[in-house]
């Protein structure tokens, strides 16, 4: 029973993997679009398939929840719009029978099992992973137990060996598996889900992010209690509070919900800047606010981790930020390994440029962040740039905190609290004005080389001008849109003229005397005519774009 319960679940597996690669060839070949295949017509497919692969992991469950999760994390190799939609899972099962819950503890505590004295049956929460029950100890201290799923170990073990072979198989593919190590990103997929089921683990996270904030009043973290921790059960304090987006409860109970807001956007700068450890899934499930008005973290699962090297130069990646020098701050992000030396920088920093401009000038948009993400996602999908990702948890995490911070304080804006703050936090963490200054310094050192290589590089120029070696790029936006509309419309003439030849040739058969033969022509004006009407309707879309004010010259 438990061989065919094996096979029917890899059965299922597959058969949401070859669905999903035959809806990918069928939106990749352009004659299956009815109107032309547009980038919004091509947007609007791939935000419908994203919807599709978002249900079924959720249907798959646990492991497959996980894997979206951290493909999320991945925009170098998932178009936006299902990066935007697998950050989204938000795991929400039926919870599994009391009695369940009850043997697992007595066979993960064994005779600690006597030091919990109540437990509540009804549990507060359940996910994929894991359901929490509130319990009351021997010694009166109110804890909560998240209790691993039954069986989840052995489960997971199967979708990850499926996830392996489907790898296997998108690199083997020319196109799919060109310049990605699918195999690879399995392997590690494998490791991180599994360390994910060791509850130990969690508890190590709860208790470092809590020790950061250990004398802050304003933020609170449940303490482990670590003699009733194992693999598969975690036991925290029971921290009550209101839930962070409930704005009439807080009102009621005389709290600020703006105050709330500034709170949590500070104790997020201080975990980005001070500790370089933060918490990467703040959703409002995972917040709460005490009846003192301190911020409350939940659910420590998903917890990241500034990369040391770029950590070490966030002093110089403000500095060049708050210049608005976008080379300088592509360079920084260069030196600390986040984008590749080797690829062509001046797109980026005309992107760096436009997104220092959206968020350094007053009035701070609201949704700032969320469109510095979808600027960031287009930049790196499918170029070789070398995101960390727990650089991408931090754009992510701080977008999900901006929605919580609206949900408080409609013209809560995070850049605008954040501007103020940084240089006290810089100089907290040794990034302060001494830092300035030695920057100051690097900078006028690296203007005075510039200065002394000028006339070299002038020089070069000059030569490679005088051999033809030098490349001009000129943009012409409107140009390039008259070129594309003339020559459908050309091209729509000679279609013309092709279905008015068969039209001639069809009735020239049809008065003969076998009119049967006037069937060949009709048929083949059939492909014709679909093409002619799609550039009549290409035609007309561009036309109607023209006329539109942002279009007008």
């Amino acid at each position: 029973m438990a061989r065919l319960r094996s096979v029917l679940r890899s059965l299922r597996i597959w058969s949401v993997v070859v669905v999903l690669l035959s809806r990918l060839w069928w939106d990749g070949r352009r004659w299956t679009y009815l109107s032309a295949a547009s980038d919004e017509a091509i947007e609007r497919r791939q935000r419908r398939l994203a919807r599709w692969l978002l249900h079924e992991l959720l249907g798959l469950g646990s492991a497959f929840i996980k894997l979206g999760q951290l493909l999320s994390a991945r925009p170098d190799l998932l178009p936006a719009p299902w990066v935007e939609q697998l950050a989204q899972l938000q795991d929400r099962v039926p919870s599994f029978p009391f009695p369940q819950a009850e043997a697992l503890l007595e066979a993960e505590l064994g005779p600690r099992r006597s030091e919990i004295m109540r437990i509540e049956p009804r549990p507060l929460g359940s996910a994929s992973l894991a359901q929490v029950h509130r319990a009351t100890l021997h010694s009166g201290r109110d804890v909560v137990l998240k209790l691993q799923r039954p069986g989840l170990e052995k489960l997971f073990r199967l979708d990850l060996q499926v996830m392996e072979q489907v790898a296997a198989v998108l690199q083997r593919h020319p196109n799919w598996g060109r310049g990605r190590d699918w195999v690879a990103m399995a392997r590690e997929c494998r490791r991180v889900l599994l360390r994910e089921l060791d509850f130990r683990l969690e508890a190590e996270h709860a208790a470092r992010f809590r020790q950061q904030f250990l004398d802050d009043p304003d933020v609170r973290i449940p303490a482990v209690i670590w003699e009733l921790t194992t693999r598969r059960v975690l036991c925290l304090d029971y921290v009550p509070g209101t839930k962070i987006t409930d704005r009439e409860a807080l009102l009621q109970r005389g709290i600020d919900p703006v105050a709330v807001a500034e709170k949590g956007a500070a104790s997020y700068l201080q975990q980005l800047v001070l500790y370089g450890f933060f918490h990467a899934d703040p959703h409002p499930g995972n917040l709460a606010v005490a009846d003192d008005g301190a911020l409350i973290y939940y659910d420590f699962g998903m917890m990241g981790q500034i990369p040391p090297r770029l950590r070490s130069r966030f002093g110089s990646m403000v500095t060049a930020a708050a210049a608005r020098d976008a080379g300088g701050l592509v360079e920084e992000l260069q030196a600390a390994g986040v984008i590749s030396t080797t690829i062509d920088a001046g797109p980026v920093r005309r992107l760096v440029r436009v997104m220092l401009d959206d968020a350094l000038t007053p009035p701070f948009p609201s949704n700032v962040l969320d469109r510095l993400s979808g600027d960031l996602y287009a930049l790196v999908y499918g170029q070789p740039f070398q995101l960390p990702v727990d650089l991408i948890f931090v754009m992510r995490a701080l977008s999900t905190f901006e929605g919580v911070g609206r949900a408080l304080d409609p013209g809560f804006s995070l850049v605008a609290i954040a501007k103020p703050k940084l240089l006290p936090l810089m100089t907290a963490s040794g990034n302060g004005p001494n830092e300035l200054i030695n920057e100051l310094g690097r900078q006028v050192g690296a203007l005075g080389t510039r200065a002394v290589t000028l006339p070299r590089r002038l020089d070069s120029s000059l030569e490679r001008l005088e051999q033809g070696d030098l490349q001009l790029q000129i943009r012409l936006g409107e140009s390039d849109r008259q070129f594309r509309r003339m020559a459908t419309a050309q091209h729509a003439i000679g279609q013309s003229v092709l279905l008015g030849c068969l039209a001639l040739a069809a009735a020239l058969l049809g008065a003969s005397s076998r009119p049967v033969w006037a069937v060949a022509p009709l048929v083949a004006g059939v492909p014709v005519g679909l093409s002619w009407l799609k550039l009549q309707l290409r035609l007309q879309r561009d036309q109607r774009l023209e006329q539109l004010p942002g279009q007008q010259r």
